[in-house]
């Protein structure tokens, strides 16, 4: 209970901002934590193992190895693999446009969390300069008022305020700022690997099926 005291207490003293504030930090690290576990897992020794099999198969327009690597596989790599396998069932045609409007059905698994967290990194050091103007609108407020000041803790309050809200508003974004660098990085070669699938199904699956009589 001390612990959540000291918390509420620190919330109180950087006045109304902190609580935007918190909701964001709670945000990012939900975010972080599930782009995390993704990009762990796509991005392990066995996923790549997996993407170099699949576009393999796809190269050499093997559809039976194929729809047995995609079984059972959630990565947006299978997806993409498994959209273009059964377009192929249907309409006996795999073209550069097909390939192209399948990629893009899989591409917001990978940006997804990032423009969130691209705006946090902006929207929170300018929740914490919002708290730091209110917090200094109060203390020349009490120094430009008529009353006397009898404690100066009454401008310092307001002074503290103004310096606890912009920190915690740093605070924020920084911890945001480096994960979603990270997460772009990874995400720009994801998007290549998706590009050289694309590129397999074309060369592979659709040649093989023209190959077919």
């Amino acid at each position: 209970m001390d612990f959540i005291d000291a918390i509420l207490d620190f919330m109180a003293r950087g006045g109304l901002v902190m609580w935007p504030l918190l909701f964001l930090s709670i945000l990012t690290v939900s975010v972080v934590l599930e782009r995390g576990i993704f990009w762990g897992r796509l991005d392990s020794r066995r996923g790549r193992s997996r993407f170099r099999t699949l576009a393999e198969a796809l190269r050499r327009g093997d559809v039976p190895k194929v729809t047995g690597l995609v079984t059972g596989d959630g990565s947006p790599y299978a997806d993409f693999a498994r959209d273009v396998v059964d377009h192929l069932d249907q309409e006996d045609d795999v073209d550069d446009a097909t390939v192209a409007v399948l990629s893009e059905e899989v591409r917001p698994r990978f940006e997804r969390g990032l423009l969130l967290l691209s705006t946090i990194v902006t929207a929170a050091p300018m929740l914490g300069i919002l708290g730091t103007v209110i917090g200094i609108i109060q203390s020349f407020e009490l120094l430009g008022g008529d009353a006397t000041i009898t404690d100066p803790n009454q401008v310092s309050g307001g002074i503290a305020e103004a310096l606890i809200t912009t920190a915690a508003g740093l605070v924020v974004a920084l911890v945001a700022l480096f994960p979603y660098m990270l997460f772009r990085g990874r995400q720009e070669r994801a998007l290549g690997r998706l590009e050289s699938l694309a590129t397999a199904a074309v060369t592979g699956l659709a040649a093989d099926r023209r190959k077919t009589p």
